[in-house]
């Protein structure tokens, strides 16, 4: 393993994340607040511990294996999670602990939107920005623009971006160099966030409130700049704006790469992943609006619509965005839309779950084993979209579905033995490893009463739900450490 390579890298990736806190600073100077002090000391204390790991070992060079991906992946994460929290710490307003401030930092950087902090509406500009740019740049996947810059720093990247990008099927290149792949992506990304800045701003918000809502969806993040979240605009147009960009994030960002490229909508009508997303999507939103009318939570059936599919999409995405306290409604209304997170976004996508299309070869493996077992002797592929699946990735599928449940099992024993309840214990768990934000019970509004050690606990769901269990995991196994 090379060690120095693995500081070097840590070093100059923490060196360029102390760069985030200069957007802060000039919000800070556009709206005359004094909330700037935090962020400069932040930076410059972010920098100078970057600066210390890669100054002793700047001469070296070697080439990375992808061993040493994983464990730069995991660090950086970890660190993130700890420097991103660095302003909340040292700020006044809000005034947060350490362990809140370590989960509001990662719980931004997760693009998870779980938040400690009340009274949104009266914090600093500077501070809500800096939230929404959290979740941002943690849409995409930091890493992944890393990739982009660090070869010109003479470090190559393809061992990073197979270890930080999401969902099953990571070899996939959409241009030749990996290099142009994470500027691709990075340049769509960017597109979309611009896109629907502009379409906010049309539907009646404040350029302010356009941009940092922009960021949220386009990262399928959650975080608002009100208490209400997007329910405070009170807006069909905004919620249908929301609607239209957190479904098209939650879509594989390689199918509208394709699709951009081919100058044509063909690629989306042959994706099997893509169909069933939006079957899902629809399905959940017409069972919502439907049960919403029926059992009288709102008497006018256009309110029912608005509101269902809006929450819908919101909580299927995992984005977290809400316009009514979804976990208060009627029947199984709650746990509808708290399964349906289970099911997240596709694959390629800044959303979180297990990925639409994990689901959907795990219901294909399922309906095998049922022709087997009438025609034992038969056999019978396992295809999506015309292209026979390979054993070791339909293995791998259920691989990543065990090991999701022992993990999702364990935390939720730990969580009940801090003293929550079942109802909280497991939605919390449900909405952190999924990257979901608002759950049930106690965590439906915020996660400000529950206790540090679960706080704790649950930023550590955040972190193996945003890097899929395995990257993280993999560095537990004794045959990573072997040879």
């Amino acid at each position: 393993m090379q060690l120095g390579s693995i500081q070097r890298i840590l070093g100059l990736l923490l060196m360029m994340f102390s760069l985030t806190m200069l957007p802060p600073i000039g919000i800070a100077w556009i709206y005359e607040e004094p909330s700037a002090p935090p962020f400069i000391v932040s930076m410059l204390l972010v920098a100078g511990a970057g600066a210390a790991l890669w100054f002793p070992v700047r001469r070296l060079r070697g080439d990375l294996r992808l061993r040493d991906g994983f464990v730069i992946v995991v660090a950086f994460w970890f660190a993130l999670g700890i420097t991103g929290s660095v302003p909340l710490l040292l700020g006044d307003n809000p005034d947060l602990p350490l362990a809140d401030a370590v989960f509001e930092s990662v719980s931004g950087l997760t693009t998870t939107g779980a938040t400690v902090i009340t009274g949104l509406d009266a914090l600093p500009k500077a501070v809500l920005f800096y939230r929404h740019l959290l979740q941002w740049l943690g849409g995409m996947g930091i890493i992944v623009l890393a990739v982009a810059i660090l070869p010109m720093l003479g470090i190559g990247g393809m061992q990073l971006y197979r270890a930080e990008t999401p969902g099953p099927m990571k070899d996939s290149k959409l241009t030749p160099r990996i290099t142009e792949t994470a500027k691709a992506l990075w340049y769509l990304y960017l597109l979309l966030t611009v896109l629907c800045g502009l379409s906010y701003r049309a539907a009646g918000m404040t350029p302010f409130d356009a941009i940092a809502h922009a960021f949220s969806t386009v990262a399928i993040g959650g975080f608002s700049t009100h208490d209400a979240s997007v329910g405070q605009f009170d807006a069909p147009l905004v919620e249908l704006v929301a609607v239209v960009f957190m479904t098209v994030a939650g879509m594989n960002f390689a199918l509208h790469f394709t699709a951009w490229r081919a100058r044509g909508l063909g690629v989306y009508a042959a994706d099997s992943e893509l169909k069933c997303y939006l079957l899902l999507l629809g399905g959940v939103a017409a069972v919502t609006s439907v049960y919403l009318f029926v059992s009288g939570t709102f008497s006018d059936p256009l309110t029912a619509l608005r509101i269902g599919v809006f929450q819908a999409v919101s909580i299927s995405t995992t984005t977290g965005f809400t316009t009514a306290d979804y976990h208060v409604w009627p029947s199984f209304l709650p746990v509808l839309l708290l399964f349906a997170s289970f099911i997240g976004g596709c694959a390629g996508s800044t959303g979180g779950g297990l990925k639409v299309i994990r689901v959907l070869l795990l219901f294909k493996q399922g309906m095998r084993e049922i022709v087997r077992l009438v025609h034992p002797s038969a056999q019978v592929p396992i295809k999506v979209g015309g292209t026979v699946m390979p054993p070791r990735v339909i293995d791998a599928v259920w691989g990543f579905f065990a090991t999701y449940v022992a993990t999702f099992s364990l935390l939720l024993l730990a969580l009940m033995a801090t003293g929550l309840d079942q109802v909280t214990a497991f939605s919390a768990v449900a909405a952190c490893m999924n990257n979901l934000g608002p759950g049930l019970g106690e965590v439906g509004f915020h996660y400000a009463d529950i206790s540090d050690t679960a706080k704790w606990l649950l930023s550590l769901a955040m972190l193996l739900g945003r890097l899929e269990i395995f990257t993280l995991l993999v560095l537990l196994s004794p045959a990573f450490w072997r040879g």
